[in-house]
């Protein structure tokens, strides 16, 4: 159990009714705090203790002990608990529709567990040769293997009543699978007493863009800074005019690696509902043309935040708690630029996790996941954490069909021979269907395929790739063009010439002429016809 952990017993919580406190309404109380603090393991044993007293007076601790199953991967604890409190305990329970929401979740959970490409990642927690205890997230590249990560950082001096730690910015080196070198970025004059993180520099490496926070009133209020390049570190922080809007939040910049665009998540207004996805034109002297909101395809009435932007693959990527989702923050894609995108998928498990996954991040070479970085809490206390995530390609294939030129049949039985290049080839056979297929290994260009079959012609052809299937799980495949091969004129001397000879003479008469001469002629005018 963590020690020094503040547990308020004091007042009263949602779910409990009368003003004495007793013994059990102050386990829920630590219930509560332990959930808010995402302590999930002491949070579902102090709601399961309250269950066990009192299940109708505690009735939403089921929820939450659901909730906390859930975070915890017994996802067939949370859905069993969860179906008692929809049937039993959820009319006029504020948690009602909460409660609906996490059925889905835990229903879609089981999707993406039974996900046949699961086989395909790979996901690895990044050491630290300086502890985890603090978090380590929202990794953010800089030169080389350079990156900028945020982490907590006790204060110095402490004041009583103020929480002594504070999210700061740190430089880092990624060698080897693990984050070394630990040490702080040097922001003149800084406001200590706000929260610092989430940061991207500018692709030229003259600005600093990050995040400021501070609690008020029990809300997190957020904008965006940025600095300037100094010798010694960056220079003093200033609001970034335009991309911050009075009485609202801007947070979590990130500057696309071409230095065009600088992407954030806000609440102002003019978006879809809470926080969105929202991009501003970077000018000459780090500040921003009048941002721009991503649209309604990206953007939900719930949170969209933590954007990235990769843009080898015309990629963008973000977290979201909308639905279809695993649990708190899911990564989603979408293909596009600025206004115009796909519809975002689900980034799936086992990208995403029961908890919250934020903070992405790959290199401009490569593919999408290929040594992508996340945040994550997945098996933590209570910190955001930081993972590689690989996936291996999916199988390919190259398919097709033969048809007759005249009838339009499928041809079975023909041989397919396809060439590369270099004059390695690969063979099989059509099917009934006139079908044929082949393992794909590197890519299609310069390669030619011949077919061969029995009374038709030798065809040869280049590869024309018509349509692609990117649905299954472990293989697409890439379809040809249908071909077509023509049959062969095949003259059968038996059944159509009797050349009759004189008695005990080679001359030939005159009908026999006439017809070894239209062979002829049928010969010379079909040079591929053959005689049997």
């Amino acid at each position: 159990m963590p020690t020094g952990f503040p547990l308020n017993s004091k007042k009263n919580s949602q779910g409990m009714t009368g003003s004495k406190v007793s013994k059990v309404d102050i386990l829920y109380k630590q219930a509560e705090s332990y959930r808010l603090a995402n302590y999930w393991l002491e949070a579902s044993e102090k709601y399961k203790q309250c269950l066990e007293k009192d299940p109708v007076k505690y009735a939403s601790g089921l929820y939450w002990y659901a909730v906390a199953n859930r975070s915890m991967g017994s996802y067939d604890v949370a859905e069993e608990n969860i179906s008692i409190f929809l049937q039993a305990y959820a009319a006029g329970n504020p948690y009602e529709q909460a409660a609906k929401k996490e059925l889905e979740t835990l229903q879609f959970i089981k999707s993406q567990l039974s996900r046949p490409d699961s086989v395909l990642y790979a996901i690895k927690k990044i050491s630290t040769s300086f502890g985890t205890q603090k978090g380590v997230y929202a990794p953010a590249s800089m030169t080389g293997n350079q990156f900028m990560i945020t982490s907590s950082q006790s204060d110095s001096i402490v004041k009583a009543g103020m929480n002594p730690y504070h999210s700061r910015l740190f430089s880092v080196s990624l060698s080897e699978g693990s984050l070394q070198n630990m040490n702080p970025v040097t922001i003149d004059a800084v406001d200590v007493s706000l929260n610092q993180g989430v940061a991207s520099s500018s692709a030229n490496g003259n600005y600093l863009y990050f995040t400021q926070w501070r609690k008020e009133k029990g809300q997190t209020v957020s904008s965006v800074y940025y600095s300037l390049k100094k010798d010694n570190g960056w220079g003093t922080p200033a609001l970034l005019p335009l991309v911050n809007m009075e009485a609202y939040n801007s947070k979590q910049p990130f500057c696309s690696a071409d230095g065009k665009y600088l992407f954030f998540a806000s609440d102002r207004p003019g978006g879809s509902g809470q926080f969105d996805i929202w991009y501003a034109v970077i000018r000459q002297d780090g500040t921003t043309a009048e941002p721009v909101n991503a649209g309604a395809v990206v953007n939900t009435a719930v949170n969209e935040q933590a954007p990235f932007y990769h843009i080898s693959s015309s990629t963008l990527v973000f977290s979201s708690d909308r639905m279809p989702g695993m649990g708190g923050f899911d990564l989603f894609s979408a293909r596009g630029k600025e206004t115009d995108w796909n519809k975002p998928e689900n980034m799936g498990h086992p990208v995403n996790s029961s908890r919250d996954d934020l903070y992405f991040f790959t290199a401009e070479k490569g593919g999408l996941l290929n040594k992508a970085i996340i945040s994550s809490d997945r098996g933590s206390d209570c910190c955001l954490e930081t993972y590689t995530v690989s996936k291996m390609p999916k199988n390919k294939m190259f398919a097709g069909q033969i048809r007759d030129c005249k009838d339009n049949e499928p041809v079975a039985d023909a041989e397919v021979v396809m060439k590369d290049a270099s004059g390695k080839s690969w063979r099989t056979r059509t099917g009934i269907d006139g079908k044929y297929a082949f393992e794909l290994t590197g890519d299609l260009n310069q390669r030619l395929l011949s077919i061969n079959k029995e009374k038709y012609k030798d065809h040869i052809s280049d590869i024309a790739v018509e349509r692609k299937n990117e649905s299954g799980w472990l293989t697409d495949t890439l379809f040809n063009g249908i071909l077509c091969i023509e049959k062969k004129l095949v003259i059968k001397v038996e059944n159509v010439v009797s050349v009759y000879f004189d008695f005990d003479k080679s001359d030939l008469k005159d009908r026999g002429i006439a017809q070894l001469d239209s062979i002829y002629t049928v010969l010379v005018e079909h040079s591929t016809a053959t005689i049997q």
